[in-house]
């Protein structure tokens, strides 16, 4: 039997696209996007197992981003590139061909790293059967279809403390969460 391991799906123009057009209203400076290492090793803490980072990189354009390709496999990631015509979501299909694989592997838990419906059907796939799924993201921007599924949502920044900086965001908080100091800095 295989050891038991989490897979950390990572649709990057997602969570970019996220940050970008809905928080920041601006492309994202590289302080301003997560830091993808603290995105596996919360995943390592939180469910105690080894992880494989897959980072699923849209290069139809022809060229791969080289320096962040190097950062990826500096940081143990699996960066996988992938290519196809302008009228095919590539990263998406990457993704949804992966949940599809990862349901013949008993001993692989997930955690996806996307706000995006499209991956609501293949995550309900790999439910039951004793595996542990997540959602990772930032809660407001978060699909509802995934959130229907009733797996576990680690928010970005206040689960993952995946920012080197606060995000600019406004969302309600639950008294018994609050803390003034966050709002006194």
């Amino acid at each position: 039997m295989a050891e038991r391991r989490t897979f950390v799906l990572v649709d990057g123009e997602n969570i970019d696209a996220t940050l970008g057009n809905s928080l920041l209203g601006r492309r994202p400076a590289p302080e301003e996007r997560p830091r993808w290492e603290r995105v596996t090793e919360f995943a390592e803490r939180t469910w105690g197992q080894p992880v494989t980072g897959l980072f699923f990189l849209n290069a139809s354009n022809g060229n791969l981003p080289s320096s962040f390709v190097q950062a990826l496999l500096a940081m143990d990631y699996r960066p996988i590139p992938l290519s196809g015509t302008s009228d095919q979501k590539v990263v998406d299909v990457g993704i949804q061909r992966t949940l599809e694989a990862l349901l013949s592997h008993e001993e692989a838990d997930v955690l996806l790293a996307s706000h995006d419906a499209d991956f609501a059907e293949h995550l309900g796939d790999l439910l039951g059967a004793g595996r542990k799924l997540g959602l990772i993201g930032l809660r407001e921007f978060m699909s509802t279809q995934l959130t229907g599924l009733g797996v576990p949502l680690f928010d970005l920044e206040d689960d993952v403390n995946a920012f080197i900086q606060p995000l600019p965001r406004v969302r309600i908080i639950p008294l018994a969460e609050f803390d003034p100091e966050k709002f006194l800095r």
